[in-house]
């Protein structure tokens, strides 16, 4: 699963119940403060991603011609030329990888401003917000799978991508992890 901004918010909400509700973890701050140090861990990996594709595209465009004329692969010289700028830059793409540094990050930063304690070692309480992340994927797909299955029976036909689609998507989006615990 690729990281998105607007998976963003669900996911440090799902990293702060399971630190909140686990009994390794002493919270010493409101639940909502280790909710938004998660937040914006998440979003700056996802913007570092974003930076990343960014400059992929910006050096594909100034080769666009001899991609045009070997008539290349863009989509496979996408990928990698991303692992490329990745690894320059020390970005993780394997999702192991880099669900274990945006971890280590977020717990890196949650210790530094005290807003949690804890008496086992960290590579247990990583493995719990590495978890959480891991787990919401999964959710996450079959939270959207359910939300499409709603989409094609709703009364009105909804153009993908229009505004009043996203709209629908996301209120049944809501909907369905409300269900499954994440809201």
């Amino acid at each position: 699963m690729r990281l998105k901004l607007q998976h963003a918010p669900y996911i440090a909400n799902k990293i702060s119940i399971d630190l909140g509700n686990s009994p390794h973890i002493k919270p010493l701050a409101p639940i909502a403060n280790i909710a938004q140090v998660a937040l914006e861990c998440l979003q700056e990996n996802i913007q570092k991603e974003l930076a990343i594709d960014e400059r992929v595209r910006e050096i594909l465009e100034e080769r666009s011609d001899e991609i045009e004329d070997f008539n290349m692969d863009e989509r496979e010289l996408f990928r990698m030329c991303k692992r490329q700028v990745a690894k320059e830059r020390g970005f993780y793409l394997a999702w192991e990888e880099r669900c274990s540094d945006v971890s280590h990050k977020i717990l890196s930063t949650l210790e530094s401003k005290g807003l949690i304690a804890f008496s086992v070692s960290e590579t247990i309480i990583k493995n719990i917000i590495f978890k959480a992340i891991n787990d919401y994927s999964k959710i996450y797909d079959k939270a959207e799978e359910s939300v499409m299955d709603k989409l094609k029976k709703y009364k009105r036909k909804l153009t993908y991508g229009t505004e009043e689609y996203e709209i629908v998507f996301s209120k049944l989006y809501e909907e369905e992890l409300r269900k499954r615990g994440l809201l």
